[in-house]
């Protein structure tokens, strides 16, 4: 009989026979880890636990607590889901796609007969659970591409037929799990019974392959964990977001709305949440003066003309929304990049004027598609705090350090930690290797130096360059994507900007766009989940409200509200005939930091008994006492 020679993690190399399973090398080293032992991997592919080894190689065992075990798991449980649907709804429903995705996993489902509700969920999960206590094995087939078509047609599950058709493949691998079979590269658990923690969340539309053209899929989401444990701190993490929720605070705090008059994905401002957005834009033109950039403004629509010679028409069109004035054609911008461009080219440029940093916070409007608007955090109009950085090629490094610098401080203040990703040329892009090569490597060098430790993301770059993405990390340990810095050699030779060189010849230089927050709306839509709309003193629309025990501390109020206006105080008064009780804790809800007391005894002594949101009280102190503490505390945390 024939051996092979599998070579494990610590080192040590194990001779079997060659057919044998990473489950029969598993059970060769003990029983515990083969019931533990849920996938394994073998040099570098993914294995099911019964996969024949042909061949002498590095084998790793998969156990539920492996970082690969997850979304192995994740993918098995949306095979369960599927089941369980079909199971229950038989050939009302189709199946099509399944995958594990960073919470969780899904499923999308097509009829013209079922809808999915919420209401659902109890049923099928039930279903899941029998058909886990029923722990069915998971086995692995393959065949033929037409056996597999005419056993799917046969089943009236048209659409695994089409992704069959599509692949362009002799064979293809299946997985079967009792009475249900899934068309699928694997790999899987070896069994339904390791399933324990699992729940759906929610149900959603989708369009088959992400195209509108094609037909409206119902998607079951759900999540699953390894075990009991991990899955009810998910679920306290859910029931903390859902409270965190930005559309519902948004209500709650009255800071905007959306109206289907107006349009889907744009928002309306309230007082409160205009307020909001204006002390972050004040602090990003404060910031950004500072730092050496010149304040900018462009146009919100240009020439059609422009968008075709930026690339944006051939390669961002569908994106864009367009219209005719006078016979001419213009786009309503997505970006600012090219009136910045238009500004530099408004005269010759020496070499010692660069680099030009110029800044604007900038409204533009992108055609997202409607099912994926979500409050603040996609919407179709927003203001971006956009910058452009035109240097000669010898001030990347320094310019780029300069950013990374700048999103560290701000992260810092608003109470971010972020991790960077490095997006290389995505398959539709403008601009030759060698310019891509050029810039991808200058963005690497910066992260390199400043040891800032970074992930490479293969073909997300911009269609014009290169890019550094920044993802905040928020209380709840989620990650948001915010900042980008992103290297520019072509847009600089297509709109022909030039420098004057020592040498006095004429020089191309290279553009750096950039964001340190992003879109301002997705922003706070990130601060309200982030500080779950208890926002810190600076940034609160309203930071203290003055409160009156009865009518006759009325005037009194009157003028402690004008004293701390007058100071700088973003103040309100609550002169309502209500209970105190009631007044505070409309407050507290409310989310104001601080809550004034004035009684009469407090009125007699010209002084206020401030009291915190979380109920804590302060000692009494008067107005200018309260002015330089507001003061203190604003300076401690920004």
């Amino acid at each position: 009989m024939a051996t092979v020679k599998i070579e494990l993690p610590d080192g040590s190399v194990r001779e079997v026979e060659a057919g044998s399973t990473p489950y029969d090398v598993a059970l060769g080293i003990g029983e515990g880890l083969a019931r533990q032992a849920i996938a394994a991997r073998f040099d570098d592919q993914l294995l099911d636990m019964s996969t024949p080894l042909e061949n002498s190689g590095k084998l790793a065992l998969i156990t539920q607590n492996a970082p690969e075990a997850l979304a192995i798991l994740r993918h098995s449980c949306a095979h369960l889901m599927a089941q369980a649907v079909k199971e229950l709804y038989g050939a009302d429903v189709q199946v099509t796609i399944g995958p594990s995705i960073d919470n969780g996993f899904y499923y999308d489902f097509f009829s013209d007969k079922k809808t999915f509700v919420p209401e659902d969920f109890a049923d099928i999960e039930k279903k899941m659970a029998e058909l886990v206590k029923a722990d069915l094995p998971i086995t692995r087939e393959e065949m033929t591409s037409a056996e597999a078509i005419e056993l799917f047609r046969s089943m009236g599950e048209n659409y695994k037929v089409e992704l069959i058709e599509d692949l362009g493949e002799t064979n293809v691998s299946l997985y079967r799990q009792g009475d249900f079979v899934d068309l699928c590269r694997g790999p899987h658990i070896p069994r339904t019974g390791i399933l324990k923690a699992f729940k759906l969340t929610s149900v959603a539309g989708a369009y088959w392959r992400g195209d509108e053209k094609n037909a409206m899929l119902q998607r079951l989401y759900a999540t699953a964990f390894a075990d009991k444990k991990q899955f009810r701190a998910h679920l306290a993490r859910l029931e903390e977001a859902k409270k965190r929720d930005h559309r519902k605070l948004g209500r709650e705090l009255d800071l905007f709305s959306f109206s289907e008059e107006a349009g889907a994905g744009l928002v309306i401002w309230h007082p409160k949440g205009a307020l909001l957005r204006t002390i972050i834009e004040d602090f990003e033109r404060k910031e950004h003066l500072k730092r050496g950039y010149d304040i900018v403004m462009g146009p919100q629509i240009l020439k059609t003309e422009l968008w075709k010679t930026s690339g944006h028409y051939e390669n961002y069109r569908e994106n864009m929304y367009f219209t005719e004035i006078d016979e001419q054609g213009y786009g309503i911008k997505p970006m600012n990049c090219l009136a910045h461009m238009l500004i530099y080219k408004t005269k010759l440029r020496s070499y010692r004027d660069l680099p030009q940093r110029y800044f604007e916070l900038g409204m533009v409007h992108r055609h997202e598609k409607s099912g994926v608007l979500h409050g603040l955090l996609r919407v179709r109009g927003f203001t971006q705090d956009d910058a452009h950085i035109i240097c000669r090629p010898d001030q990347i490094d320094a310019e780029v350090k300069g950013v990374m610098q700048f999103v560290q401080d701000v992260a810092g203040i608003f109470g971010f930690e972020y991790c960077m990703e490095l997006s290389t040329r995505p398959e539709k892009s403008i601009g030759s290797d060698a310019d891509w090569a050029r810039a991808t490597s200058a963005l690497k060098s910066a992260l390199d130096d400043v040891g800032q430790p970074y992930e490479v993301n293969e073909g997300d770059g911009a269609f014009y360059g290169p890019k550094i993405d920044v993802k905040l990390k928020d209380a709840l340990d989620r990650e948001w994507q915010c900042a980008t810095i992103q290297c520019d050699f072509t847009l600089p030779e297509r709109f022909d900007l030039t420098y004057v060189g020592a040498d006095g010849e004429k020089h191309r230089p290279v553009m750096l766009h950039r964001v340190i927050v992003g879109s301002i709306e997705r922003f706070i839509g990130v601060l309200i989940e982030h500080y779950a709309g208890n926002f810190p003193l600076w940034l609160s629309p309203v930071q203290a409200v003055v409160v009156n025990v009865t009518d006759n501390q009325a005037e009194y109020v009157r003028k402690v509200e004008s004293r701390l206006r007058e100071a700088g105080i973003r103040v309100q008064s609550d002169l309502r005939n209500e209970k105190l009780g009631f007044k505070i804790r409309e407050a507290q809800m409310s989310k104001i930091p601080y809550m004034l007391v004035v009684g009469d005894r407090e009125m007699e002594e010209e002084k206020l008994a401030p009291r915190f949101r979380d109920g804590k009280s302060l000692d009494p102190m008067t107005v200018d006492e309260f002015i330089r503490f507001v003061a203190d505390e604003v300076e401690r945390f920004h």
